[in-house]
């Protein structure tokens, strides 16, 4: 019986100053990624990635962009190394949508890339105007966490996995909200370090610039499903890809529904690529049971190339 494999990519947040940069040392195909996406962005977002500083790092206009690129590589790097490897789905969290329609041939690489760097600047331009924040509520079920943010007029950003989702909304009122949700039994509610209230109505203004850069590029139908954040269903047309992936901007990111219809779907190994392993963390807490791999730098890669070729 064939094992279902999934592709999971990083979103926001998991970017580290280095990320990629042993991949680019040991293996030249890699090297030549990053060449290649410079050229593409006319600036050198290699040099961002690999030595910071972290405060530009960070920036979302080279976060993301820069977790783009290295969760591409990691990708790059393993197909290379396990050459027969198959994948029947892909799934990215939030920006990391955009990284797993291009592993799944919906995007070309140059408009990924390009995309997710107009996408950072038309987010950074929405948190400059608006006073946002964000929070993870951790121990407190989706219920409850909806009635707090009524209660405090803020948005659900991200439904991770069991225990952990975030809030997003006006600073003023993220804190009310935690307070909120201690009383009703949260383990913790912590305020996150972002620029902004990202997936929630504060971020509205960059959906019409968006709209208008991926009204410009190709799109093609996906070669294998990709898990679409907004509904946590496959995409359809392309029309449908564009459509939901500016909605996504504001909306909740339904990541644990994500990964229960593909672990419904028969999914049984989930690859997690690019840096850290936040998604790896979420799949533990959804289901135990699924073998989870992940590809962040050169020994996670050689982990990695070892399971699978067992």
């Amino acid at each position: 019986m064939m094992t279902k494999t999934a592709l999971m990519f990083a979103g926001q947040g998991a970017q580290t100053v280095g990320m990629g940069r042993d991949l680019a040392e040991s293996f030249p195909s890699a090297k030549a990624w990053f060449d290649r996406a410079n050229a593409a962005l006319g600036y050198d977002l290699t040099a961002i990635c690999f030595q910071g500083p972290e405060a530009e790092l960070t920036r979302t206009e080279n976060a993301q962009p820069g977790i783009f690129l290295a969760s591409w590589v990691a990708y790059q790097v393993l197909a290379e190394k396990v050459p027969n490897i198959s994948f029947q789905a892909t799934a990215g969290l939030s920006l990391g949508e955009f990284t797993a329609l291009t592993a799944a041939g919906s995007i070309s690489f140059e408009d990924g890339l390009q995309v997710v760097r107009q996408r950072g600047r038309f987010m950074q331009e929405a948190c400059d105007v608006t006073q946002g924040g964000m929070a993870a509520i951790i121990g407190l079920d989706e219920g409850p966490t909806r009635e707090v943010c009524e209660q405090a007029g803020v948005s659900l950003a991200n439904l991770n996995c069991p225990g952990q989702l975030v809030i997003s909304g006006a600073a003023d009122k993220i804190e009310a909200a935690c307070d909120l949700a201690r009383t009703r039994g949260a383990r913790r509610a912590l305020p996150l370090v972002v620029a902004g209230a990202y997936h929630s109505p504060l971020m509205a203004s960059a959906q019409p610039k968006l709209s208008s850069v991926l009204a410009k590029i190709q799109l093609a139908a996906p070669k294998v499903p990709v898990i679409a954040n907004v509904t946590a269903q496959p995409h359809g047309e392309p029309a449908d890809i564009r459509r939901l992936l500016v909605d996504q901007v504001t909306a909740s990111v339904r990541w644990e529904e994500s990964m229960r219809y593909l672990l419904s779907q028969g999914f049984t190994r989930f690859i997690e690529l690019g840096p850290g392993t936040v998604l790896t963390g979420f799949m533990k807490r959804i289901d135990k049971t699924a073998q989870v791999i992940n590809v962040a730098d050169v020994a996670s890669l050689e982990n990695a190339v070892k399971t699978l070729s067992t």
